[in-house]
Formats: C-alpha cells, structure tokens, sequence
C-alpha cells in the first residue's frame, strides 16, 4: 500500500509549531520556577544592577593596589555615603512639605470625584462609588500587582529579608564577580568556556550600559517635570521632582503615578487652570521621555533600536506588568547580545566551508 504524499509546507507547519510548543513550555516551566523562588530571583536582579555601578570602581581601586576587600568597602561605603547625603539633603525640603502633600492629595482627590458628580459627566454618587469598587477590584486582581513576583514582595518579611541578601549579594559580586563567574565557566568544556566568558562579559557590559542609561533618563525626566512645576507655580517642586526621578526607574506605571500626584497638588494648591497645565506639561515631557529619549538614550546603551525599545517595553508590561517593564529592555538586550554573539561565532566557524577550504 503506497503511503500518501504528505504536503511538504505542511511537514514545516507541523515541525515548527511543535518546537515552538516545546519552546513555550520550557519558557513557562522556567517562568513558574522563577516566581517561586522571588525571594531569591529579585535580590539577584537588582544586585546586578547595582554591582554593574559599583565594580567599575572597586576595580580601578584595585589597579592602583588596593586590596580586593578594601576596595570593595571603600566603593560601597562611598555609594552609602552617597545616597545618606542627598537623603539628608533632600528630607528637611520634603519632610516640611510632605503634609502639605498629603492633604494636597486627599482634597485633590475629593475634588475630582465631585467633579463626576457636578461636572458635565452628570454621573450619580452610586455610579461613581460602584467604579471605584470595580477599580479597585481589578486592581487586586491584577497580575501586575497581586501575583507572581510582586505578590511575594509587598509582604514585610521577604522585603527585609530580600533587602539583606542584596546588600551580601551585591558585596560579593563587587569583591569576587569575576572569580565566581570564572569558577562557573570552569565548570563547562574547554571550547565552551572561551565563549560563556565572551557572551557574559558583553552582557555584563550592556547591563551596566542599561542601569546608567536608566539613571539618565530618570534625572532628565525629573528637572523637566521640576522646571514645568516651577513656570506653573506649583508648590512642592522638590517632593514632586523626586518622586517623578525614583518613579523613572518603573517604566510606564512609574510616569503614571508621578505625574498623577502632580495634577491633584496643582488642582487643590492653584486651581483647575494650573492643572490642567501641568497635566499637559508631564503629558508632553512623558512623550518625550517615552517616545524619544527612552528609547535613543537606551537604544544607543545597550544598542537597540528605538523601536524595539518601544516594544519589548509594551510587551513586557501586558505580560508581567510592573516587573515585565522593568525587566523588558534588559533582558532583551542580552538575548539580543548573546544571540549576536552566537550568529558572528557560526559564520566564522561556516567561513572555511563557504570559501571552498576543507573544514578542519
């Protein structure tokens, strides 16, 4: 009996899609794996993130014969000493404003609810109590929120205890990152290990490239939205500004929230008039920023293209949300990394071939 002839785009169809299945499952085994084990995944992260800041230092330390160990507390008290300077800084200017915020934001937000039920929307007291308990279902709902990895971390216990183990993890990773990643590649064949120290130095390399750039254009984010709220004449520029500079390092809902805030203070301190102002001004810096200098300023870190930028980030936040946007552009940048490392490391192990030559 003659088999019959099975259609060749099929064959293709059918072996790509079940790669693609055994792709998607792994990706998930090892999604589900990572949730679970949060308390370990997120210090590791923002370790990282810290040490790409912090080694480059401790190792022009060292050339100049430091100890490893002194250089090390040398680099990581300076970074302390840093952040407790612009703290002290910072906190006597938002401490004495802090209240006048706090009110700012409960009376800004009465005002706006009253403007449902006033205003030309004409809503009822009922429907708009019955769309905030939906808001606020589906925000405890949320995966972004509720689930996975930040689900675990607004829970006090694992916040203090993911806190201490990034502060060992990012000690270690300054004093001894080289020498753990040497002892890890030592691990795998000789061929092997010439190329996992190749690929992770240039992902080493374009993380550090990612965390400045970020730095950047979180500072421009906040003396723009600074200078706006000081044209306008908006009271709390300093609070204001700084929490628009830490909400930078949150893509996307980080914005959001900053420039929120922003719009209620400007409505219960100057009136409708002025916060519809600052309203339009964060609207066209958060333009800027997020159609402009996010993606140039990161795209030329870690050498990606504007729109990629753009779309791993969207991408990144309707899969995971907070986190995803935060982790989006990093971890596309390194697959980008490796995956170039991989395509120039096969077509000059192809090149021989391809000349004509016999391969070795």
């Amino acid at each position: 009996m003659v088999a019959p002839r099975q259609d060749p785009l099929l064959v293709v169809v059918a072996a790509f899609s079940g790669r693609l299945l055994v792709i998607g499952a792994a990706t998930a085994a090892v999604v589900y794996a990572l949730v679970k084990l949060r308390l370990v995944v997120l210090p590791v992260i923002v370790a990282l993130f810290l040490s790409t800041l912090l080694a480059p230092p401790a190792k022009w330390l060292a050339r100049r014969g430091w100890p490893g160990l002194v250089a090390t507390l040398t680099v990581l008290a300076a970074g302390v000493g840093i952040i407790a300077g612009l703290f002290f800084l910072l906190a006597p200017q938002v401490t004495s404003e802090l209240g006048t915020l706090s009110s700012g934001l409960r009376a800004g937000s009465q005002q706006a609810l009253n403007w449902l039920v006033d205003g030309p929307l004409n809503l009822t007291q009922s429907q708009v109590d019955r769309y905030i308990d939906r808001a606020a279902q589906q925000l405890q709902e949320s995966s972004a929120l509720t689930s996975g990895v930040l689900a675990g971390a607004i829970k006090i216990g694992e916040v203090i205890a993911g806190l201490l183990l990034t502060v060992v993890l990012v000690f270690f990773f300054v004093k001894d990152g080289e020498a753990m990643f040497g002892w890890t590649t030592s691990r795998f064949p000789e061929p092997a290990r010439a190329h996992l120290t190749e690929a992770g130095q240039r992902v080493w390399t374009t993380l550090g490239a990612y965390v400045r750039g970020t730095a950047l254009v979180a500072l421009v984010d906040g003396v723009l939205i600074a200078v706006a709220l000081l044209l306008i004449g908006v009271n709390l520029v300093v609070p204001l500004a700084v929490l628009t500079f830490f909400g930078g390092f949150f893509p996307l809902v980080g914005a959001v929230v900053a420039g929120a805030v922003a719009a209620l203070v400007a409505l219960v301190t100057n009136g409708p008039l002025d916060a519809l102002l600052v309203a339009g001004s964060i609207t066209v810096i958060q333009q800027v920023e997020g159609d402009v200098l996010q993606p140039l300023v990161l795209g030329r870190a870690v050498k990606l293209h504007p729109v990629v930028i753009l779309l791993a980030l969207t991408a990144g936040a309707v899969l995971a949300g907070i986190a995803g946007a935060f982790l989006a552009v990093p971890i596309t940048a390194t697959a980008t990394v490796i995956g170039s490392y991989v395509k120039t490391e096969r077509a000059k192990s192809l090149r021989p071939i391809s000349s004509g030559a016999t391969a070795p």
